[in-house]
């Protein structure tokens, strides 16, 4: 099967021509012949075909005239000739089946033939070249394309024609070639070449003045078509003829090829910073000869600054390369990017390669570039390229050169290359970089300004430079007046601008190379506005499963807009990290490219994920989710057990992101999943860990939302969450203004439960605070409605809170009924640590009522359940109840030790009412024993945590201790002036121990001193 397009379109199978249809299918045939061996994407046989305006079924029309010309190549015994691969076709045959390929093939080899002085064998191959036309390229075919291309191709039959020629004049054949040349003249009469070429051969002929006649009517023929007078070629031409000179061609440009030293490194910056490392590296591995050839890729992200590196590394090694140095920008991230054929024509024409002797072929081009390389001493530097099939034709063999390649992905495919990312800058050397540019004084005299000014530029040397410059392009501007702006986060990229630099549109041309998918996945991720994530996120975010949305991110990787930031030791759980500036640019497209309604759909969909994420954390494996959840839909089971494999270090990795999207769902008035995610993160995060910081950020920002959104019951959930944070915090009268507004907000919105609940939540600050006649009023209003809508589980908070509020005012039998109801109700419904906590309470009746045996053994208990449950702060509490059980039984000393680890517990989890109450049973503990100095020293720095906490009662508390204890020490006034101030708090707040008489120390009967069961 012959194919042949160097007339016209024809296909010989077994001797005969196929029919081919009409001019469409030919074009489509040519158009793959043209690129044989190569795929032809669709859309560009779509364009060869019909040019700007294709009709609609165009793809339909394209599949018929495969299927045509399928049929009619069917008889070569190879339907499947031609061959769909990769979005387009492919004319899958050998070159030397197509005419073009075997006249390309003989026009190089007749070049190499001349170039190495055969000029017999290098006319054969023209001759042979020539011999396969058949008339005007391409015939029978239509379009711009096959216009464009048939003048191509006619202009390398001429350009072979010519070199023929000329080795056919050196040789002094030139009488027989003046017929054809006078044809090829007639033909091209602006064609100087060809003209100079017949008046030589006229001369060699012994016509000399027919010779000088046809200079005459070229010149007259340029005059008059062009208005230029004769170019060099024919000038050289006509002034032998008129010396008489010996015939000689007109031109040579293969003979005596010289190579010339090249030089094309672009300049290297005075100012480059750092990069010590990453530079010794390069240069060590440019400068080594090894068996093969030196390979070096630089990949990092866009501003790295990977360019600049390269060029400093090439002049730092230049001397090591004395037969030259050459560069190209391979534009691998831009629009248009280099094509290698191009790069290698303007290479072989910088080693001294004439333009008529460049070949046609990439790949005949590529080897005659590495022929005249071949045993040279050449660097090749190779500045962003796209991939490795950019970069393979252009590097050179021997390893006598080497090759420097950057791109902005890592080129994993070249075996043997020693690859080298290129991260940020350290802090120290953006702060050496900014100095540079704009001045070491400017920087030293604002530190905190310049080291905020780089973190906010990611330490991107770019970002960097571009803030510097623009800074000393402003002398009179602080420092710190560029890092205020530079706060701003919807206006940093536009303030990274100057000039041509700008580190938008460096992230431009990558944002660009991606497809539309990876697009979306970067917009929204930015839009998300988190820094570090896992890549499930992505999966709710462009609703597509866990599997594509892992793809996604890896190849946001690959593209350097992502960095792979953690791995677990088991290599299982990936997390990934978005550089700010990149985050930046992301957003920017965001809100630019996306709807509103695109934004708050795909927003709201990861944070219902999070939330399924935070709600099942708590739970041991497997973590099954709801069905019907959008998590259900996202991810399965085993894939949420691996997310979740060690849930306190997925918190610890997570928090930061929690807190953000909480905060940017509130900003979209996503109230519903902003209210039940902060929440969320309230029961099982922030208050176990006193992340108050954290708990204050989501709260405020769901709370903003709903009153926006007018959402009364998500506000009073926050305003409840809010109460309980400060309660956490010990801010007690802070906490019972927000529980008030929740109420108000349930009372606003009629909400029964709502109200039920914020008066349980109520009473127990006020219970704490000690307000205990407000806490019964609360508790009595709340637990009727608790029990007439079925609340059970607050229905037995209620109990509990009932317990404790009736032991506080002494009704002890009704406090015990209550609290062991509350032990009953935790006990159905499985709550130990809940549990643990009634039993405390329950023991403290006991004690109060002086029965130690069974306050011994409930304080136990609730010891042993806390422990168990892992819970330090509560057991802390549970530990202390039993503590004052032993005090009273004379065996103090044997919880000392206890005691003292339960108040460092309290200090590390920053609980002042735990400090302040340790420290009194600590100071009871000592005053017991008879240690009355160390007694006093407790019980005072317990009455400075009373009046930090402003806690009357339990200053009173402290106080009555502190007055024993005085009395001990014979501070007779002191102990007086103590008792008194306790006694009054006491009958003001109503509190049991008003109806106490005043304690007595009896050390030979610790349990009498203090008949108070008091907490």
């Amino acid at each position: 099967m012959e194919f042949h397009v160097l007339g016209p379109v024809e296909v010989v199978v077994a001797g005969t021509a196929a029919g081919l249809g009409g001019p469409k299918p030919r074009t489509l045939l040519a158009l793959l012949a043209v690129n044989a061996g190569h795929v032809v994407p669709l859309e560009q046989l779509i364009d060869a075909i019909w040019g700007e305006e294709p009709p609609e079924q165009a793809r339909a029309a394209v599949y018929t005239y495969v299927s045509t010309l399928r049929r009619a190549l069917a008889n070569g015994g190879d339907p499947e000739v031609i061959a769909r691969s990769g979005g387009g076709y492919r004319l899958a045959v050998d070159l030397d089946q197509v005419d073009l390929h075997t006249f390309v093939r003989e026009v190089s080899a007749g070049r190499r033939a001349r170039a190495a002085g055969e000029p017999g064998r290098a006319v054969a191959h023209l001759r042979q070249a020539l011999a396969v036309w058949r008339g005007t390229a391409l015939g029978g075919t239509q379009g711009m394309w096959a216009e464009n291309e048939r003048a191509r191709l006619a202009e390398l039959r001429v350009a072979a024609l010519e070199d023929r020629v000329d080795v056919e004049l050196e040789t002094g054949g030139g009488e027989s070639l003046v017929p054809e040349l006078t044809s090829a003249v007639a033909e091209h009469p602006l064609r100087e070449r060809l003209r100079a070429q017949l008046m030589l051969a006229l001369h060699q002929s012994g016509r000399r003045a027919d010779a000088l006649a046809c200079y005459q009517d070229g010149r007259k023929t340029l005059l008059g078509e062009l208005g230029l007078e004769p170019g060099p070629v024919l000038l050289a031409a006509h002034e032998r003829v008129l010396r008489d000179e010996p015939g000689t061609p007109a031109s040579r440009p293969g003979a005596g090829l010289r190579v010339p030293v090249p030089s094309q490194l672009p300049f290297d910056i005075a100012d480059f910073t750092g990069r010590a490392h990453e530079v010794a590296e390069l240069a060590r591995r440019l400068s080594e000869e090894a068996a093969g050839s030196r390979l070096c890729a630089v990949y990092g992200k866009p501003g790295a600054g990977k360019s600049t590196v390269a060029a400093h590394v090439a002049h730092r090694v230049r001397e090591r390369f004395p037969d030259g140095q050459l560069y190209a920008s391979l534009r691998g991230v831009q629009a248009v990017r280099a094509d290698p054929a191009e790069v290698l024509a303007g290479f072989l024409r910088a080693l001294g390669v004439p333009e008529a002797d460049l070949p046609v072929r990439l790949e005949e081009r590529a080897q005659l570039y590495r022929t005249l390389l071949a045993d040279r001493r050449i660097l090749v530097v190779l500045d962003d390229a796209s991939d490795e099939r950019q970069v393979r034709p252009l590097l050179p063999g021997g390893h006598t050169c080497a090759a420097l390649v950057t791109s902005r992905e890592r080129l994993g495919a070249f075996g043997g290359a020693s690859h080298l990312h290129l991260p940020v800058l350290d802090e120290a050397e953006a702060l050496t970089l900014l100095g540079r540019v704009v001045g070491d004084a400017r920087v030293a005299e604002e530190p905190e300004a310049a080291r905020e000014m780089v973190r906010l530029c990611g330490n991107l040397p770019l970002a960097v430079r571009i803030a510097g410059a623009r800074l000393a392009a402003r002398p009179r501007w602080k420092v710190g007046r560029l890092t205020e702006r530079l706060r701003v986060q919807h206006r940093i990229l536009q303030e990274l601008t100057l000039g041509d630099l700008e580190v938008r549109g460096s992230f431009a041309l990558s944002y660009d190379d991606l497809d539309d998918r990876e697009r979306t996945a970067l917009r929204r991720l930015g839009l998300l506005d988190v820094s570090s994530f896992g890549a499930w996120v992505v999966a709710p975010l462009l609703d597509c499963d866990a599997h594509e949305a892992e793809e996604l991110v890896e190849r946001l990787v690959d593209a350097q807009l992502l960095d792979v930031s953690t791995v677990d030791d088991d290599g299982g759980a990936l997390r990934y990290r978005i550089h700010d500036l990149t985050r930046a640019f992301a957003r920017e497209r965001g809100e630019a490219e996306e709807t509103a309604d695109e934004i708050r759909a795909s927003a709201g969909r990861a944070a219902e994920c999070w939330l399924g994420l935070v709600e099942l954390a708590g739970r041991r494996a497997p973590h099954v989710p709801d069905g019907d959840s959008l998590l259900a839909r996202y991810l399965t089971t085993d894939r949420i057990d691996e997310i979740l494999a060690e849930p306190e270090a997925w918190f610890d990795a997570e928090q930061t992101g929690l807190v953000g999207v909480v905060e940017r769902v509130s900003g979209l008035d996503l109230t519903d999943v902003a209210t039940r995610l902060a929440a969320a993160l309230c029961s099982s995060v922030f208050a176990v860990r006193n992340l108050f910081g954290q708990w204050w950020r989501t709260h405020n920002a769901a709370l903003a939302a709903a009153r926006r959104t007018g959402d009364r019951t998500g506000e009073a959930r926050l305003l409840s969450g809010l109460g309980w944070l400060r309660y956490e915090q010990d801010r007690f009268d802070e906490s019972i203004a927000y529980h008030e507004q929740a109420l108000a907000a349930c009372e606003l919105d009629g909400d029964r439960r709502g109200q039920a609940l914020s008066r349980l939540d109520l009473s127990v600050v006020q219970c704490e605070y000690g307000q205990f006649a407000q806490a019964r009023h609360s508790l009595d209003l709340a637990l009727p409605v608790l029990r007439e809508l079925g609340e059970k589980q607050a229905e037995i908070q209620a109990l509990h809170g009932l317990g404790r509020v009736r032991t506080e005012q002494g009704e002890l039998d009704e406090a015990l009924v209550a609290a062991e109801l509350a032990v009953a109700g935790y006990t159905a419904s499985g709550d130990h640590s809940s549990r643990a906590l009634a039993l405390r309470s329950v023991s403290l009746v006991h004690r109060a009522a002086g029965r130690l045996a069974e306050a011994a053994r409930c304080s136990q208990e609730a010891v042993d359940l806390l422990r168990t449950a892992d819970d330090p702060l509560m057991s802390a509490y549970a530990v202390q109840a039993l503590a004052k059980v032993r005090i009273r039984q004379g065996r103090g000393e044997e919880v000392r030790e206890a005691m003292l680890e339960c108040l460092a517990t309290c200090h590390e989890m920053q609980d002042g009412f735990g400090q302040g109450l340790m420290l009194r049973t600590l100071g009871e503990l000592e005053l017991a024993a008879g240690r009355f100095l160390d007694a006093r020293a407790h019980l005072a720095r317990s009455v400075q945590w009373w009046d930090a906490l402003m806690l009357p009662v339990w200053r009173a508390r402290a106080l009555r201790d502190l007055a024993t204890t005085l009395d001990a020490l014979g501070e007779t006034a002191a102990a007086e002036a103590a008792w008194t101030e306790a006694a009054g708090l006491f009958r003001l707040h109503g509190s049991r121990e008003a109806r106490e008489p005043r304690p007595v120390l009896r050390l030979s009967n610790p349990a009498e001193s203090s008949p108070s069961g008091s907490r």
